[in-house]
């Protein structure tokens, strides 16, 4: 029988709720632990998610020898240092998206943790759900032809009480780490690494992007055309676009969903390609792809690699220095 992979979390805000509400529909999977900077934090979290361990502080957690794996939800400022605390207290890490700030603090990561032989994976939750993997099915069987082009739309104008996270520079505040990072992933998932880069943002009051445009052109003459904002509610869709057909993912592309929009054709020779959408929010699936990897004895993703996640974040540095978004972490 598989053994039951004992999960802590921490850092419990509001992501971490609805991983922690998710993982109760994995298999072999139990949440027994989280950690807080104060007691007050875990025990709230603890009466909507009850666990056998409470810990006051994020290293408490990273010591408890209960614990198999550890899911990091903090800000992104914070994400490099929470990872490789974790890791050195011998604690596989599941860490949220954007992996860390920088490519040089990703590549100290992986590189800890191959050091350690210690199983590492960004939390990009959409890699592993059914929708997305049926559309990468899609293109790879050439359903849509030649590719030739990528539209991806994402972006919000946030009501108050507005996150500190969305425009704190100390945060890693701005578009482009928080919600861009979907627009590039994808694009990167079907058309792969660009060759040229351009990219320009307009500047909230505190210096982060609060709109980020970004044209990705590749030697075959594929163009990709990229928009995030916090300004301003966007389709939040995407459009991949071949030389025999069209695939449309709407209402937010980045989620769950229960159906693709085909077009084998011109505008009204929509298809809808029937996706099954399991409950809960979707966090279900990346966390059970771990649970699989940790029962299997892996340190590394063979979906999500050390390598996928180093090719992100290099194009997310690149797109910064390109228009002008420099965090204090890049120093």
């Amino acid at each position: 029988m598989p053994r039951t992979i004992r999960w802590g979390i921490l850092g419990p805000g509001r992501i971490s709720r609805k991983f922690a509400s998710d993982l109760k529909l994995v298999e072999n999977a139990e949440l027994i632990a989280v950690g807080s900077r104060s007691l007050e934090s875990a025990s709230a979290f603890a009466e909507e998610f009850p666990v056998r361990f409470l810990h006051d502080s994020y290293e408490a957690l990273a010591q408890n020898p209960e614990v198999d794996v550890i899911y990091i939800s903090t800000p992104h400022n914070l994400h490099y240092e929470n990872t490789l605390l974790c890791l050195s207290h011998q604690k596989a890490v599941l860490c949220e998206k954007p992996f860390a700030m920088n490519s040089r603090q990703v590549k100290e990561m992986t590189t800890v943790a191959k050091q350690k032989g210690i199983f590492l994976m960004e939390a990009l939750w959409t890699k592993f759900m059914p929708h997305y993997e049926r559309v990468i099915e899609m293109v790879r069987e050439g359903q849509v032809g030649r590719l030739r082009s990528m539209l991806v739309n994402f972006g919000f104008a946030p009501t108050p009480p507005i996150p500190a996270r969305l425009f704190d520079p100390a945060l890693g505040g701005g578009t482009i780490l928080d919600i861009g990072i979907y627009n590039v992933f994808i694009t990167l998932s079907v058309l792969g690494m660009p060759d040229i880069i351009e990219a320009s943002m307009t500047p909230a009051e505190t210096g982060v992007d609060e709109q980020c445009a970004v044209l990705f052109r590749y030697n075959s003459g594929a163009m990709a055309q990229l928009f995030s904002s916090f300004s301003s509610n966007l389709s939040t869709e995407a459009d991949i676009n071949g030389d025999k057909g069209r695939i449309r993912l709407t209402t937010r592309f980045y989620e769950p969903s229960t159906n693709i929009e085909f077009y084998p054709g011109r505008v009204e020779s929509r298809q809808l390609i029937p996706v099954h959408k399991e409950a809960g929010f979707g966090y279900q699936y990346e966390a059970r792809h771990v649970v699989d990897c940790l029962q299997r004895g892996l340190f590394e993703s063979p979906v999500l690699s050390h390598k996928d996640s180093m090719e992100l974040i290099q194009v997310l540095d690149k797109i910064r220095e390109i228009a002008g978004i420099r965090y204090k972490s890049d120093e």
